[in-house]
């Protein structure tokens, strides 16, 4: 049907289809915004301000306070990604720049591959089963309650979890970067370990900060694993073995047993508020990664 077409109008077809397709993902993206909006807008109004200030959530007395759940999501995303940045980048050093290339490699990144496929429930049913006894272990020699589900086991179990995102994607980045520029580096008496530091890892900085990115956002808006280990507990944590909850937890848990109008609008709230947290920690990224890649 195209044969009759030019190569210059079959270009221009081609342009109009993925500028359409663009169109689409932003229209499909505000669409999903106005959703939210529009499904939240009365806690929106019965909630004002205290929805981001309170911190009491009671569904029986009307009262929805986000901050406990904020806070709560926050810490667990933050410290799991603190606890994944060494290992996820050694794991990426090791196949990308040491090992890029041999049986070891290929098993090692099929390995990680296996990891990052893994369902998120199966992560949870593994962190009740072997997970929590450890740490309530480590709670009774410390003198603590002895929950075992709590923070900790959150912050761990999502570090396991994000840990293939990031290094894959900076492994990947670390084997592209210019050879020329390393040559060039070892022509002029550099050691390996001053042309990763000075040469391999500024050029794949941006790769590897996407990658970053990649995994703090699996690990702000994971569900069940956390669901499964957090404790569920609407409360601002006091330590790391205390129990507390975050925004995607809340929605698992209280979504199909929201009774009044006011109690699934607050809920989908929630889920707001998860979007807009989500879009600016996105934009914020994509900011740093585009102004690091200018110095450079």
């Amino acid at each position: 049907m195209l044969h009759g077409i030019s190569l210059r109008n079959k270009e221009k077809i081609f342009q109009q289809l993925i500028n359409k397709a663009a169109l689409l993902i932003v229209i499909l993206l505000v669409l999903f915004f106005l959703t939210l909006l529009w499904q939240a807008l009365p806690a929106v109004w019965h909630n004002g301000w205290r929805f981001l200030t309170g911190a009491v959530w009671d569904a029986a007395a009307e009262q929805y306070g986000a901050l406990p759940l904020l806070y709560g999501t926050l810490l667990t995303s933050l410290l799991a990604l603190l606890l994944t940045l060494p290992f996820a980048l050694a794991l990426a050093l090791f196949l990308g720049e040491f090992f890029p290339y041999g049986l070891l490699s290929s098993a090692l990144r099929a390995a990680v591959e296996l990891l990052a496929g893994i369902p998120s429930v199966v992560y949870g049913f593994w962190a009740v089963f072997a997970l929590v006894p450890l740490i309530r272990r480590l709670e009774i020699a410390l003198g603590v309650v002895p929950l075992g589900v709590g923070v900790l086991a959150a912050v761990l179990v999502l570090t396991i979890m994000i840990i293939p995102y990031a290094a894959s994607v900076a492994a990947e980045v670390i084997q592209l970067a210019p050879q020329d520029i390393r040559e060039a580096a070892y022509a002029l008496g550099a050691t390996r370990y001053e042309v990763l530091r000075r040469v391999v890892l500024p050029a794949a900085f941006s790769g590897i900060f996407a990658g970053v990115l990649l995994a703090f956002g699996r690990a702000f808006g994971e569900t069940m694993a956390v669901t499964m280990v957090i404790g569920n507990s609407n409360k601002i944590p006091a330590s790391l073995f205390d129990t507390g909850n975050t925004m995607a937890s809340i929605i698992a848990n209280e979504l199909a047993e929201a009774t009044s109008p006011l109690y699934v609008a607050s809920l989908v709230e929630i889920g707001l508020l998860l979007f807009l947290v989500s879009a600016a920690l996105n934009l914020a990224g994509k900011y740093i990664i585009r102004r690091f890649s200018r110095e450079i």
